[in-house]
């Protein structure tokens, strides 16, 4: 056998497996989607009392798969029923191709989510404590935080990597009480000029922890101003046995404006009483304290950074029938660290996934 015939044999005998599964593959369409229901009372030191029943989010899911390696995926949301004026929205959170040819290497394009933190990217309301998603996740990482933009991803022997560019922030609307959360173009005509940059990094320590960092850097730009900034974060989530632990942390830096840095974290902890009993329900009491503020360090002398920092006590049940419905009840001691200003908040939800 002369070495052209070897070579051509061996190309087809390491191409053929890839052939075969292509000849049996069938294309599919899904549907899923996730939606909660939350009731809140709120009382406050300085605040009048309020009662809302919201139906905060409902959400559905469309995807495709056209092979083993092309597939697509969007996130249709509607928030709060109604989309009036400025009240209520509607948001296309998600809507890429992706190409998967390994496991260690794959590729998507279109509406995009950052990769950072916990829950960014894994938001249904069976998979996190609480009513509402934990404050943190609203001050400081600008949670549900997608846009315009690609990804390189993939993952190796218990490493999990993701190389993010999309659309930068708007700094113009950068604030002392909501830091880079309105800066947020959504994917709506975004300036492209100057694009957000994210690395996340994970370990599968084992199949109960991972662990994980990531890092943001955008030269943001606005009509007015132009502000760089990074934002380093760290995350950890631990599930054993019937016991919850996670905890994150993260800060923001700032070359320009009235803030110098942004940062927050919280822990928490929870455990299924449900195991010990002979029911296929999962009762899980939690606990979370969190502290954050918006403008921990600042350039303006007459700015008091204390007025943007709150500590936040937190503790509630969630309650599972099945894996994917979820019953909550919490309630939220939330102080400012200026003036000890207390809001008291009780919730009740009820969530889905499918």
């Amino acid at each position: 056998m002369n070495r052209a015939t070897f070579l051509v044999i061996t190309v087809f005998v390491l191409s053929s497996p890839a052939f075969a599964q292509d000849d049996f593959f069938t294309p599919t369409t899904t549907v899923s989607g996730y939606g909660e229901l939350h009731y809140t009372n709120s009382t406050s030191d300085s605040k009048k009392a309020t009662k809302q029943l919201d139906f905060h989010r409902f959400v559905l899911f469309f995807g495709h798969s056209f092979s083993e390696e092309w597939s697509f995926k969007s996130e249709f949301e509607l928030e709060h029923n109604l989309v009036t004026g400025k009240d209520g929205e509607i948001e296309l959170e998600q809507a890429y191709l992706s190409y998967t040819p390994y496991p260690y290497l794959g590729f998507r394009a279109g509406v995009v989510l950052a990769p950072v933190g916990i829950i960014n990217e894994i938001h249904e309301p069976p998979t996190f404590f609480g009513v509402e998603r934990p404050e943190y996740h609203n001050a400081i990482i600008p949670t549900t935080w997608f846009g315009n933009g690609v990804s390189i991803f993939g993952s190796h022997k218990g490493f999990e990597y993701q190389l993010n560019a999309m659309e930068g922030l708007n700094s113009d609307k950068f604030s002392t009480s909501s830091a880079i959360r309105s800066g947020r173009y959504k994917g709506f005509k975004p300036d492209a000029s100057n694009l957000l940059y994210t690395l996340r990094l994970d370990y599968n320590f084992n199949s109960h922890l991972k662990a994980g960092v990531s890092a943001s850097y955008n030269k943001a730009k606005g009509d007015t101003s132009q502000t760089e900034f990074n934002l380093l974060e760290a995350h950890a989530r631990y599930q054993q046995a019937g016991l919850y632990a996670a905890f994150e942390a993260a800060q923001i830096s700032y070359n320009a404006g009235a803030m110098e840095s942004s940062l927050g974290y919280y822990a928490e902890i929870g455990y299924d009483f449900g195991k010990h009993f002979k029911t296929d329900w999962q009762f899980i009491p939690f606990f979370r304290y969190s502290y954050y503020n918006t403008a921990a360090k600042v350039r303006n002398a007459n700015l008091d950074p204390d007025k943007f920092g709150y500590n936040l006590i937190q503790f509630g049940i969630n309650i599972k029938p099945l894996t994917n419905i979820v019953i909550k009840a919490d309630y939220l001691s939330k102080k400012r660290v200026s003036d000890s200003d207390e809001t008291r908040t009780f919730s009740l939800g009820v969530g889905y996934m499918f």
